[in-house]
Protein backbone atom coordinates (compact mmCIF):
# COMPACT_ATOMS: atom_id res chain seq x y z
CA UNK A 1 0.00 0.00 0.00
CA UNK A 2 1.21 3.32 -0.48
CA UNK A 3 1.70 5.60 2.19
CA UNK A 4 -0.06 8.29 0.63
CA UNK A 5 -3.42 6.35 1.09
CA UNK A 6 -6.01 8.58 2.75
CA UNK A 7 -8.92 5.91 3.86
CA UNK A 8 -12.73 6.16 3.80
CA UNK A 9 -14.15 7.28 6.75
CA UNK A 10 -15.44 4.57 8.24
CA UNK A 11 -19.14 5.14 9.66
CA UNK A 12 -19.06 5.94 12.94
CA UNK A 13 -20.78 4.13 15.74
CA UNK A 14 -23.93 4.29 17.38
CA UNK A 15 -22.16 6.42 20.57
CA UNK A 16 -24.47 9.17 23.04
CA UNK A 17 -22.77 12.09 24.42
CA UNK A 18 -22.44 10.52 27.42
CA UNK A 19 -20.79 7.09 26.24
CA UNK A 20 -18.41 9.25 23.63
CA UNK A 21 -17.30 11.22 27.52
CA UNK A 22 -17.04 7.83 29.50
CA UNK A 23 -14.73 6.66 26.86
CA UNK A 24 -12.32 9.86 27.05
CA UNK A 25 -12.42 9.46 30.24
CA UNK A 26 -11.03 5.85 30.02
CA UNK A 27 -8.68 6.27 27.45
CA UNK A 28 -7.16 9.43 29.56
CA UNK A 29 -7.04 7.51 32.45
CA UNK A 30 -5.07 5.20 30.32
CA UNK A 31 -2.61 7.60 28.89
CA UNK A 32 -2.54 9.06 32.84
CA UNK A 33 -0.60 6.10 33.83
CA UNK A 34 2.80 7.08 31.61
CA UNK A 35 2.94 10.61 33.51
CA UNK A 36 2.16 9.64 36.77
CA UNK A 37 4.91 6.68 36.30
CA UNK A 38 7.75 9.81 35.35
CA UNK A 39 6.36 12.58 37.49
CA UNK A 40 4.85 11.05 40.71
CA UNK A 41 8.36 10.44 41.88
CA UNK A 42 10.06 13.41 40.59
CA UNK A 43 10.44 15.30 44.05
CA UNK A 44 11.25 11.70 46.12
CA UNK A 45 14.47 11.78 43.86
CA UNK A 46 16.71 12.72 47.09
CA UNK A 47 14.75 10.85 49.69
CA UNK A 48 15.64 7.78 47.14
CA UNK A 49 19.40 8.50 47.64
CA UNK A 50 19.46 8.94 51.26
CA UNK A 51 17.39 5.63 51.46
CA UNK A 52 19.44 3.31 49.01
CA UNK A 53 22.54 4.89 49.31
CA UNK A 54 22.82 6.09 45.90
CA UNK A 55 23.84 8.51 43.72
CA UNK A 56 22.42 11.20 42.10
CA UNK A 57 23.02 9.93 38.82
CA UNK A 58 22.16 6.41 39.78
CA UNK A 59 18.69 7.48 40.84
CA UNK A 60 18.10 9.55 37.46
CA UNK A 61 18.84 6.41 35.79
CA UNK A 62 15.87 5.17 37.03
CA UNK A 63 14.08 7.23 35.02
CA UNK A 64 16.52 6.56 31.90
CA UNK A 65 15.89 2.97 32.59
CA UNK A 66 11.70 3.39 32.45
CA UNK A 67 12.22 5.53 29.55
CA UNK A 68 14.31 2.90 27.25
CA UNK A 69 11.89 0.08 28.03
CA UNK A 70 9.15 2.15 27.63
CA UNK A 71 10.13 3.02 24.43
CA UNK A 72 11.06 -0.50 23.08
CA UNK A 73 8.20 -2.28 24.25
CA UNK A 74 5.86 0.47 22.79
CA UNK A 75 6.76 -1.18 19.58
CA UNK A 76 4.93 -4.21 20.21
CA UNK A 77 1.85 -2.95 21.78
CA UNK A 78 0.45 -1.93 19.05
CA UNK A 79 1.14 -5.45 17.02
CA UNK A 80 0.33 -7.03 19.59
CA UNK A 81 -3.50 -5.56 19.84
CA UNK A 82 -3.23 -5.74 15.82
CA UNK A 83 -2.89 -9.77 16.74
CA UNK A 84 -4.92 -10.24 20.04
CA UNK A 85 -7.43 -7.34 20.13
CA UNK A 86 -6.96 -4.02 21.50
CA UNK A 87 -8.57 -4.79 25.43
CA UNK A 88 -7.21 -7.77 26.06
CA UNK A 89 -3.58 -6.61 25.58
CA UNK A 90 -4.45 -3.54 28.02
CA UNK A 91 -5.60 -6.13 30.33
CA UNK A 92 -2.43 -7.62 30.57
CA UNK A 93 -0.19 -4.78 30.15
CA UNK A 94 -2.66 -3.18 32.91
CA UNK A 95 -1.51 -6.60 35.44
CA UNK A 96 2.22 -6.16 34.80
CA UNK A 97 2.32 -2.88 36.04
CA UNK A 98 0.86 -3.85 39.14
CA UNK A 99 3.37 -6.29 39.88
CA UNK A 100 6.15 -3.80 38.74
CA UNK A 101 4.80 -1.66 41.41
CA UNK A 102 4.77 -3.16 44.18
CA UNK A 103 8.19 -4.31 43.16
CA UNK A 104 9.42 -0.49 43.59
CA UNK A 105 7.55 0.14 46.54
CA UNK A 106 9.78 -2.85 48.18
CA UNK A 107 12.96 -2.45 46.38
CA UNK A 108 15.95 -2.35 49.06
CA UNK A 109 18.84 -1.17 46.84
CA UNK A 110 18.97 0.80 43.63
CA UNK A 111 19.58 -1.99 41.50
CA UNK A 112 16.38 -3.84 42.69
CA UNK A 113 14.80 0.05 41.70
CA UNK A 114 15.95 -0.34 37.84
CA UNK A 115 14.90 -3.39 37.30
CA UNK A 116 11.03 -2.77 38.52
CA UNK A 117 11.32 0.66 36.78
CA UNK A 118 12.44 -1.49 33.62
CA UNK A 119 9.41 -4.01 34.45
CA UNK A 120 6.65 -0.58 34.73
CA UNK A 121 8.32 0.43 31.56
CA UNK A 122 7.89 -2.23 29.59
CA UNK A 123 4.11 -2.42 30.75
CA UNK A 124 3.13 1.25 30.88
CA UNK A 125 2.80 2.24 27.02
CA UNK A 126 -0.19 0.13 25.79
CA UNK A 127 -3.24 2.45 27.09
CA UNK A 128 -1.39 5.34 25.25
CA UNK A 129 -0.65 3.27 22.20
CA UNK A 130 -3.70 1.27 21.76
CA UNK A 131 -5.65 4.50 23.21
CA UNK A 132 -4.69 6.02 19.59
CA UNK A 133 -5.35 3.02 17.62
CA UNK A 134 -8.99 2.90 19.71
CA UNK A 135 -10.28 6.49 18.20
CA UNK A 136 -9.03 5.72 15.03
CA UNK A 137 -10.91 2.35 14.67
CA UNK A 138 -14.35 4.11 15.64
CA UNK A 139 -13.59 7.51 14.01
CA UNK A 140 -11.43 9.38 11.10
CA UNK A 141 -11.28 13.41 10.30
CA UNK A 142 -12.66 15.83 12.63
CA UNK A 143 -14.43 13.57 14.40
CA UNK A 144 -11.46 11.63 15.23
CA UNK A 145 -9.38 14.81 16.09
CA UNK A 146 -12.20 16.09 18.37
CA UNK A 147 -11.84 13.18 20.65
CA UNK A 148 -7.97 12.57 20.47
CA UNK A 149 -8.45 16.26 21.57
CA UNK A 150 -10.71 15.06 24.80
CA UNK A 151 -8.69 12.96 25.61
CA UNK A 152 -5.55 14.88 25.48
CA UNK A 153 -7.36 17.92 27.41
CA UNK A 154 -8.37 15.41 30.40
CA UNK A 155 -4.98 13.55 30.25
CA UNK A 156 -3.17 16.86 30.67
CA UNK A 157 -4.26 17.15 34.43
CA UNK A 158 -1.73 14.25 35.19
CA UNK A 159 1.78 15.99 34.94
CA UNK A 160 -0.07 19.02 37.10
CA UNK A 161 -1.17 16.65 39.80
CA UNK A 162 1.45 14.21 39.37
CA UNK A 163 4.47 16.10 40.87
CA UNK A 164 2.05 17.78 43.58
CA UNK A 165 0.72 14.30 44.47
CA UNK A 166 4.26 13.21 45.14
CA UNK A 167 5.76 16.19 46.99
CA UNK A 168 3.17 15.65 49.53
CA UNK A 169 3.00 11.76 49.14
CA UNK A 170 7.09 12.22 49.89
CA UNK A 171 6.29 15.01 53.14
CA UNK A 172 3.61 12.84 54.54
CA UNK A 173 4.61 9.58 54.11
CA UNK A 174 7.59 8.04 51.74
CA UNK A 175 8.95 7.39 48.51
CA UNK A 176 7.68 3.60 48.98
CA UNK A 177 3.82 5.24 49.18
CA UNK A 178 4.20 6.73 46.00
CA UNK A 179 4.65 3.54 44.34
CA UNK A 180 1.74 2.04 46.52
CA UNK A 181 -0.44 4.27 45.10
CA UNK A 182 0.31 3.88 41.33
CA UNK A 183 -0.15 -0.07 42.42
CA UNK A 184 -3.75 1.31 43.75
CA UNK A 185 -4.89 3.10 40.80
CA UNK A 186 -3.42 0.62 38.20
CA UNK A 187 -6.18 -1.77 40.27
CA UNK A 188 -9.08 0.57 39.62
CA UNK A 189 -7.80 1.01 36.04
CA UNK A 190 -8.27 -2.73 35.84
CA UNK A 191 -11.25 -2.78 37.28
CA UNK A 192 -12.79 -0.02 35.25
CA UNK A 193 -11.64 -1.49 31.60
CA UNK A 194 -12.94 -4.86 32.37
CA UNK A 195 -16.34 -3.13 33.19
CA UNK A 196 -16.44 -0.82 30.75
CA UNK A 197 -13.89 -1.02 27.69
CA UNK A 198 -14.96 -1.63 24.71
CA UNK A 199 -12.71 -4.28 22.28
CA UNK A 200 -12.54 -2.13 18.65
CA UNK A 201 -11.20 -4.28 16.75
CA UNK A 202 -12.84 -7.67 15.99
CA UNK A 203 -11.00 -11.35 14.79
CA UNK A 204 -11.79 -10.99 11.45
CA UNK A 205 -9.66 -7.31 11.26
CA UNK A 206 -6.64 -8.72 13.19
CA UNK A 207 -3.19 -9.47 11.64
CA UNK A 208 -1.30 -12.74 12.26
CA UNK A 209 1.28 -12.74 14.83
CA UNK A 210 4.65 -14.41 13.27
CA UNK A 211 7.89 -12.91 12.88
CA UNK A 212 8.12 -12.78 8.90
CA UNK A 213 4.19 -10.24 8.83
CA UNK A 214 5.80 -8.12 11.57
CA UNK A 215 9.39 -7.43 9.98
CA UNK A 216 7.74 -6.84 7.04
CA UNK A 217 4.95 -4.42 8.44
CA UNK A 218 7.33 -2.76 10.84
CA UNK A 219 9.66 -2.04 7.26
CA UNK A 220 6.84 -0.49 5.77
CA UNK A 221 6.51 1.86 8.35
CA UNK A 222 10.20 2.57 9.60
CA UNK A 223 11.08 2.49 5.38
CA UNK A 224 8.57 5.49 5.14
CA UNK A 225 10.15 9.10 4.52
CA UNK A 226 6.66 10.28 5.36
CA UNK A 227 6.25 8.20 8.59
CA UNK A 228 10.07 9.31 10.05
CA UNK A 229 9.37 13.43 8.99
CA UNK A 230 5.88 13.72 10.29
CA UNK A 231 6.63 11.36 13.82
CA UNK A 232 9.98 13.07 13.88
CA UNK A 233 7.72 16.31 13.93
CA UNK A 234 5.87 15.05 16.98
CA UNK A 235 8.61 13.28 18.81
CA UNK A 236 11.08 16.74 18.69
CA UNK A 237 8.25 19.02 20.19
CA UNK A 238 7.55 16.47 22.91
CA UNK A 239 11.26 16.49 23.26
CA UNK A 240 11.39 20.01 24.22
CA UNK A 241 8.57 19.62 26.66
CA UNK A 242 10.24 16.62 28.37
CA UNK A 243 14.12 18.59 28.70
CA UNK A 244 12.54 20.61 31.34
CA UNK A 245 10.41 17.36 33.09
CA UNK A 246 13.72 15.50 33.08
CA UNK A 247 15.66 18.41 34.53
CA UNK A 248 12.66 19.40 36.82
CA UNK A 249 14.29 18.42 40.32
CA UNK A 250 17.55 20.55 39.53
CA UNK A 251 14.90 23.35 37.56
CA UNK A 252 12.92 23.42 40.73
CA UNK A 253 14.84 23.25 43.58
CA UNK A 254 17.95 24.83 42.63
CA UNK A 255 17.78 27.04 39.67
CA UNK A 256 14.16 28.57 40.82
CA UNK A 257 15.24 27.76 44.76
CA UNK A 258 11.86 25.94 45.49
CA UNK A 259 10.78 22.86 47.92
CA UNK A 260 9.99 19.19 47.25
CA UNK A 261 6.56 20.14 47.46
CA UNK A 262 6.53 23.19 45.59
CA UNK A 263 6.83 21.34 42.01
CA UNK A 264 3.16 23.05 40.65
CA UNK A 265 5.43 26.25 39.96
CA UNK A 266 6.73 24.61 36.95
CA UNK A 267 4.11 22.04 36.07
CA UNK A 268 0.81 23.79 36.15
CA UNK A 269 1.98 26.49 33.80
CA UNK A 270 2.83 23.26 31.68
CA UNK A 271 -0.35 21.60 32.12
CA UNK A 272 -2.12 24.95 31.90
CA UNK A 273 -0.89 25.37 27.81
CA UNK A 274 -1.43 21.76 27.45
CA UNK A 275 -4.92 21.63 28.24
CA UNK A 276 -5.79 25.07 26.31
CA UNK A 277 -4.22 23.92 23.05
CA UNK A 278 -6.02 21.14 22.85
CA UNK A 279 -9.21 22.35 24.46
CA UNK A 280 -8.46 25.16 20.98
CA UNK A 281 -8.03 22.13 18.70
CA UNK A 282 -11.45 20.74 19.92
CA UNK A 283 -13.10 23.83 18.89
CA UNK A 284 -11.05 24.50 15.39
CA UNK A 285 -11.68 20.44 14.24
CA UNK A 286 -12.68 20.86 10.78
CA UNK A 287 -13.07 24.34 10.89
CA UNK A 288 -9.29 25.02 9.68
CA UNK A 289 -7.03 22.48 7.44
CA UNK A 290 -4.39 20.64 9.52
CA UNK A 291 -1.37 22.38 7.64
CA UNK A 292 -3.59 25.79 8.99
CA UNK A 293 -3.47 24.43 12.18
CA UNK A 294 -0.13 23.24 12.61
CA UNK A 295 1.78 26.40 11.30
CA UNK A 296 -0.79 28.30 14.09
CA UNK A 297 1.41 25.67 16.62
CA UNK A 298 4.60 26.24 15.71
CA UNK A 299 4.11 30.27 15.91
CA UNK A 300 3.77 29.55 19.49
CA UNK A 301 6.61 26.84 19.72
CA UNK A 302 9.10 28.62 18.14
CA UNK A 303 7.97 32.04 19.59
CA UNK A 304 7.93 30.82 23.20
CA UNK A 305 11.30 29.31 22.86
CA UNK A 306 13.26 32.18 21.65
CA UNK A 307 11.79 34.11 24.64
CA UNK A 308 13.15 31.08 26.66
CA UNK A 309 16.69 32.34 25.35
CA UNK A 310 15.83 35.80 24.84
CA UNK A 311 15.17 36.22 28.86
CA UNK A 312 17.92 34.13 30.25
CA UNK A 313 20.51 35.90 27.92
CA UNK A 314 20.32 38.70 30.01
CA UNK A 315 18.57 37.78 33.39
CA UNK A 316 18.74 34.70 36.07
CA UNK A 317 15.84 32.03 36.61
CA UNK A 318 13.31 33.84 38.61
CA UNK A 319 9.20 33.63 38.91
CA UNK A 320 7.06 33.51 36.74
CA UNK A 321 9.70 34.57 33.61
CA UNK A 322 10.97 31.22 33.45
CA UNK A 323 8.28 29.32 33.43
CA UNK A 324 5.70 31.78 31.22
CA UNK A 325 7.40 30.26 28.10
CA UNK A 326 6.76 26.49 29.32
CA UNK A 327 3.38 27.78 28.95
CA UNK A 328 3.07 29.05 25.14
CA UNK A 329 5.44 26.00 24.36
CA UNK A 330 3.07 23.70 26.10
CA UNK A 331 0.00 25.05 24.03
CA UNK A 332 1.59 25.20 20.48
CA UNK A 333 2.88 21.35 20.92
CA UNK A 334 -0.47 20.75 21.91
CA UNK A 335 -1.86 22.23 18.93
CA UNK A 336 0.41 21.03 16.71
CA UNK A 337 0.38 17.18 17.84
CA UNK A 338 -3.42 15.98 17.17
CA UNK A 339 -3.38 16.60 13.42
CA UNK A 340 -0.17 15.28 12.82
CA UNK A 341 -0.48 12.10 15.23
CA UNK A 342 -3.55 11.69 12.46
CA UNK A 343 -2.11 12.04 9.82
CA UNK A 344 0.65 9.19 10.82
CA UNK A 345 -1.93 6.83 11.63
CA UNK A 346 -3.62 7.56 8.47
CA UNK A 347 -0.14 6.24 6.16
CA UNK A 348 -1.25 2.95 7.24
CA UNK A 349 -4.24 1.89 7.94
CA UNK A 350 -4.51 -1.75 8.08
CA UNK A 351 -1.56 -2.03 10.93
CA UNK A 352 -2.84 1.23 12.80
CA UNK A 353 -1.58 -0.36 15.94
CA UNK A 354 1.84 -1.25 15.09
CA UNK A 355 1.46 2.70 13.29
CA UNK A 356 1.14 3.97 17.02
CA UNK A 357 3.13 1.88 18.28
CA UNK A 358 6.17 2.92 16.35
CA UNK A 359 5.43 6.46 16.69
CA UNK A 360 5.15 6.01 20.51
CA UNK A 361 8.31 4.60 19.97
CA UNK A 362 10.42 7.44 18.34
CA UNK A 363 8.71 9.86 20.85
CA UNK A 364 9.92 8.04 23.53
CA UNK A 365 13.06 6.73 22.46
CA UNK A 366 14.16 10.59 21.87
CA UNK A 367 12.57 11.31 25.36
CA UNK A 368 15.01 8.53 26.42
CA UNK A 369 17.60 10.15 25.15
CA UNK A 370 16.83 13.64 26.67
CA UNK A 371 16.39 12.01 30.01
CA UNK A 372 19.68 10.19 30.10
CA UNK A 373 22.39 12.77 28.20
CA UNK A 374 20.47 16.14 27.19
CA UNK A 375 18.82 16.81 30.57
CA UNK A 376 21.86 15.69 32.70
CA UNK A 377 24.01 17.84 30.69
CA UNK A 378 21.61 21.05 30.15
CA UNK A 379 20.32 21.50 33.76
CA UNK A 380 23.07 22.72 35.16
CA UNK A 381 22.44 26.49 33.59
CA UNK A 382 19.21 27.66 32.96
CA UNK A 383 20.09 29.11 29.57
CA UNK A 384 21.25 25.84 28.43
CA UNK A 385 17.92 24.36 29.24
CA UNK A 386 16.31 27.36 27.07
CA UNK A 387 18.80 26.49 24.29
CA UNK A 388 17.94 23.20 23.95
CA UNK A 389 14.30 23.54 24.03
CA UNK A 390 14.70 26.16 21.30
CA UNK A 391 16.63 23.74 19.66
CA UNK A 392 13.88 20.78 19.31
CA UNK A 393 11.30 23.28 18.78
CA UNK A 394 13.39 24.11 15.14
CA UNK A 395 14.23 20.79 14.57
CA UNK A 396 10.65 19.72 14.87
CA UNK A 397 9.15 22.54 12.48
CA UNK A 398 11.81 21.24 9.59
CA UNK A 399 10.67 18.24 9.97
CA UNK A 400 7.13 19.20 9.07
CA UNK A 401 8.25 21.31 5.87
CA UNK A 402 10.36 18.57 4.69
CA UNK A 403 7.17 16.06 4.90
CA UNK A 404 4.77 18.82 3.71
CA UNK A 405 7.24 19.27 0.60
CA UNK A 406 8.00 15.33 0.47
CA UNK A 407 3.66 14.60 0.47
CA UNK A 408 3.66 17.48 -2.65
CA UNK A 409 6.42 15.90 -4.58
CA UNK A 410 4.57 12.63 -4.65
CA UNK A 411 1.27 14.22 -5.40
CA UNK A 412 3.27 15.40 -8.45
CA UNK A 413 4.40 12.48 -9.08
CA UNK A 414 1.17 10.31 -8.89
CA UNK A 415 -0.81 13.22 -11.22
CA UNK A 416 2.48 12.90 -13.84
CA UNK A 417 1.58 9.08 -13.93
CA UNK A 418 -1.78 8.86 -14.31
CA UNK A 419 -1.50 11.56 -17.14
CA UNK A 420 1.01 9.74 -19.33
CA UNK A 421 -1.55 6.48 -19.06
CA UNK A 422 -2.73 6.10 -22.46
CA UNK A 423 -6.36 6.20 -23.11
CA UNK A 424 -8.34 2.99 -24.83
Amino acid sequence: MHDTKTPETPPAPAMGAAPLRGLAFLLAALSMLGPFSVDTYLPAFPEIEATLRATSLEVQQTLTAYMLSFALMILWHGALSDAFGRRNVILAALAVFCVASLGCAAAHSIEYLWAFRILQGVSAGAGIVIGRAIIRDLYAGAPAARLLSLVTMIFSVAPAIAPILGGWIVKLLNWRAIFLFLFLYTALLIYFCYKRLPETLPPAGRQPFNARALAQNYRRVFGSPLFLLKAGTVAFNFAGLFLYVAAAPVFVTRHLGLGPDQFAWQFVPTVAGIFLGALTVNRLAGLLSIGTQVMIGFAFLLGAGAFNVGYHLFAPAALPWSVLPLFFYAFGMAVVAPGVTLLVLDLFDDIRGIVASCQSFTQMLLAAAVSGVLAPLLAPAVLWLAAGQLACAVIGFLLWLAGWSYHRLLHRREMNAWETVPIE
